[in-house]
Formats: C-alpha cells, structure tokens, sequence
C-alpha cells in the first residue's frame, strides 16, 4: 500500500503495543507501592526458651496472582497457523487463535496484505492464491503478535498473476479480456465472473481470486487474476466514481508475480469531481510484461 500509510498503521499498531507495556509497568508499580507492609510483629511464649515470631501476612497478593494468571493464560492460547499447497497453486491456510475471537486479522503473503476475521473461537479459513514458490505467510494480530507459516508451491513457477490491492475506501476492480473478448461476455473475467469453476474443476481459461473481509476496520483487500496456461489476455485496472472516491487521490498497489517472481508497484489515481458519479476511469500497462500474450 502507500507507504506512508502503512507506516503510519504500522506506527499505531505500535503505539498500542508500548502504551500496554507502559500501563502494565506503571500499575506494577503502583501496586509495589501501595502494598501493606506487615501490621504488627508479636512476640509470643512458645513454653521454651525458643521465641516464636507471629507476622500477619499482606493482604493483598495480586501481582503475584497476576503474573499466575498470564503464564496459564499465555500456555493455554497457543497460536498455529497451518499452510496446505493445494491445486492451481492455490495455499489452504487454517487459523487457531483461541484468544483473538472476532478479531481483525492482517494475512501477508508474497507482496499481498489483507484483512481477515477470526470466528468468535479465534479461527479462520481462506484459500490463498500462491505468489511465490517458497511461500512464506504471516498473520497479524491486533495487540502486536503474530504467527509465520511456510509451505512450498512448486507449481506457481509454471504460472503468471497479477493482483491490485487497496486499503479503506479506495476500491480498484480488475477486468482481463481473453483471446480480444468484449465487455460482458464469456471471455471477460471479472468480479461479477470469475472464471474459476464453482465445480471446483480446473478452470480452462484465467480466473479472478478476491480477497480481504471488508467488515472489519480499515479493510485492505485485493483482487488476484491468473493467466489462462495458453491464448492471451490483456488485463486493466478500473475506478469507479462513487460518493467515497470522488474528488481525492485513490492510492492502491499492482502486484505481479512471474514464473514465482513477485514485483510491487504503487498505483496512483486522481479521481475526477464529484459532479460526475458513475464514472469509471480505465487504466492500462500498469504492469506492461503482464499484457503480453501467454504462451
């Protein structure tokens, strides 16, 4: 995404994260201070000449319980993150996070980052569209952790993509025409048709993977399309004019992946006034390598 805008999420995140430690240091101690001290020492006739010291014990031990309680916790809300390399080159990612229900997630991936939900029970389930060979995935968590999974997708060198991702309002659609189709008719894969099979059988031609939960906070999503193995196709990035992008800047990314080589470009859109809703912006050779004939 642009990059001052991720640095500035990534900056909260992290704001977030030493503003707890510093609350969690500064109660520590206060605690420390405010403990009672012993109230009063007696001693007391045991029948020898032995004394025997009598000490009221403190009446607070919460720090103490406190600690107990985040070593249980931290051993029973263990994070794990399983990666599958399934067909089409596509990864089958589970997600268990028993401490993080319902929660906003950030899954990065070979240049990708999207948001996701975790079920009320901290899981999450999705099919991911591999990038890279040697696919390394990594989930973000709201307090600052994370989990790292790898898994390895040879069939990804024998294949090309292109995606386009965005974050909050923006919002980019992907249209690939294939062997010089027209708008709207078979050839033409889209959000609206996609391509891939609800059969779940090999798609003949290209297909488009979309992605990133829009229901949570600043949602980043993205829309993946595979070339077809043979034919060709062109592919172009459109914007559509609506209330929440008109009239400002759009700022977006163009990711490519290769023969398993992934590059990132930044993508940049001035939107037109907000007197012409409706409109849609088309953009070609963003990415000019991916609009070449696949052979």
């Amino acid at each position: 995404m642009n990059l001052q805008r991720r640095l500035a999420l990534a900056i909260s995140l992290l704001a977030v994260g030493l503003g707890t430690g510093h609350f969690v240091q500064s109660r520590a101690a206060e605690r420390a201070e405010t403990t009672p001290k012993p109230e009063k020492i007696e001693q007391l006739s045991a029948g020898t000449d032995a004394a025997t010291l009598k000490i009221d014990p403190p009446a607070a031990t919460g720090a103490v319980l406190a600690t107990a309680e985040a070593v249980t916790e931290e051993k029973s809300c263990p994070l794990q993150l399983d990666l599958l390399a399934k067909s089409q080159a596509m990864i089958g990612l589970s997600l268990s996070a028993p401490c993080h229900g319902d929660q906003r997630v950030v899954i990065k991936h070979g240049g990708l980052a999207i948001t996701g939900r975790t079920t009320l029970d901290g899981k999450l389930t999705l099919d991911l569209p591999a990038m890279e060979e040697q696919a390394r995935v990594t989930v973000n968590f709201i307090d600052g952790s994370d989990v790292l999974g790898r898994v390895e997708v040879p069939e990804v060198k024998e294949l090309h993509r292109f995606a386009v991702q965005w974050m909050d309002n923006d919002r980019f659609d992907l249209q690939a025409y294939e062997d010089g189709a027209d708008f709207g008719t078979p050839g033409n894969i889209n959000i609206t048709n996609t391509g891939f099979p609800v059969d779940g059988t090999a798609p003949k031609g290209g297909y488009l993977t979309v992605l990133g939960d829009s229901s949570v906070s600043l949602p980043m999503q993205a829309q993946i399309y595979t070339f077809p193995p043979q034919g060709e196709a062109e592919v172009m990035v459109e914007a559509v004019v609506t209330p929440s992008t008109c009239g400002r800047e759009m700022l977006g990314e163009a990711v490519s992946s290769v023969g398993g080589k992934v590059s990132v470009s930044d993508v940049t859109l001035a939107m037109p006034d907000c007197s012409v809703p409706g409109g849609v912006l088309v953009l070609k050779n963003i990415v000019p390598d991916m609009e070449v004939a696949v052979r």
